[in-house]
């Protein structure tokens, strides 16, 4: 009797204990099985083990169990034990011949074999992997970056700047940005040089987990540097973008220099210059238009960047002209000095460029600012192309919204993406064909859209959403602004969000 209570007790017990949560590896043997689940599946991360488990570094389980369950609606994990599936690791390729490996990460992408695994192995490089298979790894795995502190988080920026001590030159960057995989080594090497006496950081700002942070630094182009002391951001970075310039500048941060000291330093002496441009004032404009067939005529600023990058191809193009006897005139004005004359060919922006013949104003130059092009150009100089069509013409996936439309389109539909955008914005261009193959993607998706506001045209829109930077991408439902898009700006992350749009506002919401 008694030996009969202990027995229901052990089952009760037993019985009551909560039950262990469900493996998330799918674990494959036979080759039927592995063609039936590789076909149904996009995204999938397999290790290959030469001998079981034992063949495993100790830790890669458990952790692989993780990032199963976490990515679970992205991407799935499997495990093949090849001493067991011989038959399907041989059907692979895996492990052959003289191979002394004891196990292989490798991942596959729709159906295929893609790319082995090649970074750390740990639990955030792993989900990061999973997140974007695609990407490059990451800039916190670079060996030469060991010195910078990589913030991953909303979160860990604000631990971070409470806790660090030492004064703060904090890069945010995209992978994406070429700028930044130019400024990464310098920047690196900066830190290893003041090691112990400042700190330099680095923050990606395209992806999810730190949209708040981009929200509140007003974060628009990359990089973007900025100086902390003491938690607190003190000035934005104002120096060369090479290690010696950074160092240099953080011996003796300083605020940017204003408008003023710019225009001071920049000098508005390019007519001072040894060249062979022209340089035209309101007092000699009009005679040497006048006496030249062929002249081309930039209107610049002296503190304008654009121009100063021009400007070495413009004199180099002038001098060519001459030794080369090519008809023409390459001339310049200083819209800063010569404002009348700005005004009267509408000068709007700078470098202004246009062309001239026999005293006649007749089109906008519209070819590269390279020595080469001005070159070509005033040998046979030529109208540019014609203006590409206004987006809303092309007939495409993406709604396009005026004030009419605006309202009564968001508020029917349950998940969009808006963006506002001008269209002389490069990184809207740039966008563009994304936006426009994401819409393709989903247009059987009667839940989601994908829309359009031209803010040159429908500013009071615009300002309505508070849009600040082009473009600018709004999540909304019904017609109700949740947040700013901060993933990619390319096709796949477009559609990757606006398929499971809840999982980015959980982000959002647990950062907050």
């Amino acid at each position: 009797m008694k030996s009969y209570l202990i027995l229901l007790l052990i089952l009760f017990i037993k019985s009551s204990a909560p039950a262990a949560p469900e493996s998330g590896i799918v674990r494959l043997e036979e080759p039927k099985a592995w063609k039936k689940f590789i076909k149904t599946r996009t995204n999938v991360l397999v290790l290959f083990a030469s001998s079981g488990e034992v063949s495993v570094p100790r830790g890669l389980l458990p952790i692989l169990e993780e990032i199963a369950q976490e990515v679970k609606g992205l991407g799935a994990v499997a495990y093949v034990d090849c001493s067991s599936a011989k038959k399907l690791c041989k059907n692979l390729k895996i492990g052959g011949k003289g191979e002394q490996k004891k196990y292989y990460l490798k991942h596959f992408k729709d159906g295929s074999y893609h790319k082995d695994y090649d970074r750390l192995l740990r639990k955030s490089s792993l989900l990061d992997f999973m997140k974007d298979p695609t990407s490059d790894a990451p800039w916190s795995e670079d060996p030469t970056s060991k010195d910078v502190r990589h913030i991953e988080s909303s979160t860990g920026l604000y631990k971070f700047l409470a806790k660090e001590k030492k004064p703060i030159l904090l890069m945010f960057y995209a992978p994406w940005c070429g700028h930044c995989q130019l400024l990464k080594p310098e920047f690196a090497a900066a830190a290893t040089s003041l090691k112990g006496k400042q700190v330099l950081a680095g923050m990606n700002l395209d992806k999810p987990e730190t949209m708040l942070t981009r929200e509140e630094y007003n974060v628009t182009g990359f990089p973007t540097l900025l100086y902390f002391e003491e938690g607190k951001v003190k000035y934005p970075y104002s120096g060369g973008r090479d290690t010696d310039s950074i160092i240099k500048w953080l011996s003796d941060p300083q605020p940017p220099p204003s408008t003023q000291e710019v225009e001071q330093e920049a000098g508005a002496n390019w007519s001072t210059e040894l060249n062979n441009v022209v340089h035209l004032t309101s007092e000699n404009f009009q005679s040497v238009i006048d006496s030249s067939p062929s002249t081309l005529v930039t209107f610049y600023a002296p503190w304008c960047g654009h121009c100063k990058a021009m400007k070495p191809d413009y004199n180099e193009a002038a001098k060519l002209l001459e030794s080369e006897n090519i008809l023409g005139t390459l001339a310049a004005v200083d819209a800063t000095a010569e404002r009348e004359l700005a005004s009267h060919y509408q000068v709007s922006g700078f470098p202004t460029i246009k062309y001239f013949s026999n005293g006649k104003e007749l089109y906008d130059y519209g070819y590269p600012r390279t020595t080469e092009s001005f070159v070509e150009f005033m040998k046979n100089p030529q109208p540019p192309p014609e203006k590409e069509k206004d987006w809303s013409e092309i007939e495409t996936g993406v709604h396009h919204l005026t004030d009419e439309t605006y309202k009564p389109f968001i508020k029917k539909t349950k998940h969009a993406l808006v963006m506002f955008y001008a269209p002389w914005c490069g990184h809207c261009k740039a966008a563009k064909p994304e936006f426009i193959d994401a819409a393709a993607s989903l247009k059987e998706d009667k839940k989601t859209s994908l829309a359009a506001v031209d803010c040159t045209k429908y500013a009071q829109i615009c300002d309505q959403n508070d849009v600040q930077g082009y473009p600018t991408i709004l999540y909304m439902s019904y017609g109700k602004k949740s947040f700013k898009y901060m993933g990619p700006r390319d096709s796949n992350g477009f559609v990757e969000f606006l398929r499971n749009p809840n999982k980015y506002v959980s982000i959002v919401k647990d950062e907050f």
